[in-house]
Formats: structure tokens, sequence, C-alpha cells
């Protein structure tokens, strides 16, 4: 599974070592050398588990799709985007929901013993 494209449709084999890889950015952060550029790739399909060869220097429309299943594998990228969200109302009307750390809650209970006396009678 691929942490830059998170919709990535086919692996691609490196044809300098030829493993495969879901992107660039995959083979660089594992390889210990650049990818090979070259006009022929290799394919496989995630949604049948098939190879498939495309000649990169021919490449048209019809291409873009698997030739085994007609799953359309060039698709716009989705990326991790890094969200912060809050939980609940916003905090900005309402704070009851956020606690601040930096006073300790004041406990008490009918059974402390510091004043016990005056509770007794």
């Amino acid at each position: 599974m691929c942490k830059h494209i998170l919709n990535a449709q086919v692996s691609i084999r490196a044809q300098c070592c030829r493993k495969w890889f879901d992107c660039p950015q995959c083979h660089a952060e594992t390889a210990d050398h650049d990818l090979k550029k070259t006009n022929e790739m290799v394919f496989l399909c995630k949604k049948c588990k098939k190879a498939f060869r495309k000649d990169m220097s021919d490449y048209e429309e019809e291409d873009e799709f698997c030739p085994h299943c007609d799953n359309h594998y060039v698709i716009e990228a989705k990326t991790p985007a890094p969200v912060l969200g809050v939980e609940g109302d916003d905090a900005r009307m309402d704070s009851r929901m956020l606690k601040d750390d930096r006073v300790k809650a004041q406990h008490s209970s009918i059974f402390s013993a510091g004043d016990l006396d005056a509770r007794l009678g």
C-alpha cells in the first residue's frame, strides 16, 4: 500500500531492480539507486491482479485502461493531507469541552478526614 498516492490503481515494475512499486517515491525511499527511465513499462492491475506492458512512446487515450478488466488506472491521484480537527462544537464559542491541565481539580468527598469532626457534629 502506497502512502504517497492513496488511490493507486496499478503497481509499476522498476526496470533497474525488477521490483514492484506503487509510485516513484516508494522506489526512492527503499532503493539505493535512481529509477531507470524506459519507454516500455510493466504494470500490475490491482483490481484483476494481472500484469501488462505499455509502450509509453506510443501512448494514447485508450491505453489508460487495463486490457484485462477495463479498470481505468489513469486517474487523479489522492494524496494524504494533514488534517487538524476538533471533535465537538466550536471551542471558541463553548469552552466547556476544553480542560486546563495547569489547574488540578479539587476532589472533595464526604469521606475526607480533614473536616470529619465538623461534619459528624
